[in-house]
């Protein structure tokens, strides 16, 4: 019994050294050979959940077997009710709230709508500049045309009118 607890925490702690060590240049040099062994489905079955939990059994098998004076299958049994523990709060604690907190620089065409630029390239009356726009985390620089048709010059605050042919129609403001 003492083995198959031995077994978990060490494969577990060598599991970790290796993701955390090697994990990008493993990926690189087998350039995805390993990528079925990805488990596809619910989140709660990812491999730090999992493999935090196998962990978990081992250690807590290990000190049960240890410093108590318990059956192997009571102790089989609480290793497994603390591994499922530990591996949920891995799940809940830590892998959720990373795959709640992943940005997109994308964006469309009608958020832009509205939005405030700063010009970079002045616009002329009939004719094309640049602005700059503030999209999500980032910013994107964007042709842009006058809507008046009255000349914008750079450093100007607009707001973006509409967007037509991939070119947004801006109107100078005047901010305080």
């Amino acid at each position: 019994m003492e083995t198959l607890f031995l077994a978990c925490l060490a494969g577990g702690i060598l599991y970790a050294l290796v993701t955390v060590v090697f994990g990008d240049w493993l990926g690189q040099v087998l350039d995805g050979a390993l990528e079925f062994l990805s488990l596809d489905g619910h989140s709660f079955f990812s491999p730090s959940s999992l493999v935090g939990g196998i962990t978990v059994f081992g250690g807590a098998g290990l000190l049960l077997t240890r410093y108590s004076s318990w059956g192997a299958v009571v102790i089989l049994l609480l290793a497994a009710l603390i591994a499922i523990a530990a591996g949920a709060g891995i799940f809940f604690l830590y892998v959720k709230p990373m795959e709640d907190s992943e940005n997109s620089i994308a964006f469309s065409a009608a958020e832009l709508s509205g939005a405030l630029a700063e010009v970079l390239v002045p616009i002329p009356s009939k004719g094309y500049g640049e602005v700059l726009v503030k999209v999500g985390a980032g910013f994107t620089n964007q042709i842009a045309a006058s809507f008046d048709g009255v000349e914008i010059a750079g450093g100007a605050k607009v707001v973006v009118v509409e967007m037509k042919d991939h070119t947004l129609y801006v109107s100078e403001i005047h901010l305080p």
